[in-house]
């Protein structure tokens, strides 16, 4: 059974907030390591996973849209939903992630 995961449009946008707010070791902290380390925050993209969601967490992510093929948007996707909480969810989940650029 899928169950789709309605994540902000804007996830990504708050790496920005990340950049001002340093909570070390926070989801936004995360955030802000895995694009500086896998893309180029100044591009745009759009990446869509899916993923099986099982104690709050996310595991075994799959790339199945990138918008912005071969400059690492996807890695710093993965590398977020390491991290990104999932509370109660279970099973099969769809994970749209929106990465703004212009940084």
């Amino acid at each position: 059974m899928k169950y789709p995961i309605a994540i902000a449009a804007g996830v990504a946008g708050s790496f920005f907030v990340a950049q001002a707010a340093s909570a070390a070791g926070g989801f936004e902290d995360q955030m802000g390591r895995c694009l500086q380390q896998f893309a180029n925050t100044r591009d745009a993209a759009q990446v869509m996973l899916e993923c099986n969601a099982e104690n709050g967490k996310l595991s075994d992510c799959k790339v199945v849209d990138n918008s912005a093929a071969g400059k690492g948007f996807d890695k710093a996707a993965m590398c977020i939903a390491e991290k990104l909480p999932m509370g109660a969810k279970t099973g099969t989940v769809k994970v749209p992630f929106r990465f703004p650029g212009g940084a």
